[in-house]
């Protein structure tokens, strides 16, 4: 109300508030973005904003050499926006390509003018020295602005034609003692432990997480539906959904949000919490939701006998995803079994 106030009072009636106004007569203790949520709501927002992701292109792509500058910053666009053939990407993909590429374009620019001056040895010699997923992303980033450039006619030849990004080996090896150590003592809070548990449990991963909601819960016949998929609720999942679910009761009693996971903002709304929210809680605090969601699949792999058909049906996993952790727990298996019988 008090921003409502701050941008309405003295106003004629009618009249749409700019969202630049909104941003900067926002009092410091009101939301801006719950204000031009209800203004739009009564067609009274007018977004005269630039598109921060815009305006972070034209900034990033303006320090680039002349030569490569406008080339680059009509691929950033066509990925922000999508074409005819390819569908929009997401800010990361946009973050990420475009820093593998311009370390390697700044490089180019004390001997080439332009894109197609670069030549299928330049390329080579600037991937030799990456490694791992840095390699694998840089592949990736040249292969989209060299196919954009050529598709464009801003190149004659595409010199990433024949390049490939190799497969990343994956090791994926059970828990530790010290690490079920680590993760008690960070997630400490309902909410924490609530998210750990779902994926300790029942292998959620952190979307379906964010997305549960009170719908998909059954408390009296302890069953949880997860992404679609039913199942039996857990002892440990069914304690600490309690536990959340009444410090969220007794904080936002009346929210309109049917999300199991709400926090300050989403309380006033009806969306999901964000990915930062997941990372804030527990990532940046050194927890990874993907390392304990892959361990309990991994301990069920060990257990039923490295069986992919098990594993697709208990936590709703595709094929070849299933077929990897049974693959992996063979291997273990194995080597379990060599030890002893070398032992012995």
């Amino acid at each position: 109300m008090d921003g409502l106030t701050a941008v309405l009072e003295h106003r004629p009636p009618g009249k749409p508030v700019k969202l630049t106004e909104i941003r900067s007569r926002m009092p410091r203790h009101a939301s801006g973005f719950r204000v031009a949520e209800v203004l739009a709501d009564l067609d009274l927002l007018e977004d005269d904003s630039t598109s921060s992701i815009r305006s972070w292109i034209d900034d990033r792509t303006g320090e680039l050499p002349a030569g490569f500058a406008s080339d680059v910053r009509a691929w950033l666009l066509v990925l922000l926006d999508g074409d005819r053939r390819a569908r929009p990407r997401s800010r990361t993909c946009l973050y990420v390509y475009l820093g593998c590429v311009r370390p390697l374009l700044e490089n180019w620019a004390t001997t080439r003018g332009h894109l197609r001056e670069i030549t299928v040895a330049d390329v080579t010699a600037a991937l030799s020295p990456l490694r791992g997923w840095q390699r694998r992303n840089a592949i990736a980033a040249l292969r989209s602005l060299f196919r954009f450039a050529k598709k464009r006619g801003l190149i004659f030849a595409n010199p990433t034609t024949r390049l490939r990004a190799e497969d990343i080996p994956r090791s994926l090896l059970p828990t530790t003692d010290a690490e079920v150590l680590a993760v008690q003592r960070i997630a400490v809070t309902p909410a924490q432990r609530l998210i750990v548990a779902l994926a300790a449990v029942h292998a959620a991963r952190a979307t379906a997480i964010r997305r549960l909601t009170l719908d998909d819960l059954d408390l009296p016949n302890r069953r949880i539906t997860i992404a679609g998929h039913g199942q039996r609720l857990g002892e440990l999942p069914h304690q600490t959904l309690l536990a959340w679910l009444d410090q969220r009761r007794a904080t936002w009693p009346k929210t309109p949000n049917r999300h199991v996971l709400i926090n300050a903002k989403t309380a006033l709304g009806t969306g999901p919490v964000s990915p930062e929210y997941l990372k804030r809680h527990l990532l940046h605090q050194g927890v990874y939701l993907e390392r304990i969601r892959g361990d309990r699949v991994l301990h069920e792999a060990l257990t039923a006998g490295a069986d992919p058909l098990h594993l697709a049906l208990v936590f709703n996993l595709s094929h070849t995803t299933a077929s990897r952790y049974a693959a992996i727990a063979q291997n273990l298996l194995d080597e379990q079994i060599e030890q002893t019988a070398r032992n012995e």
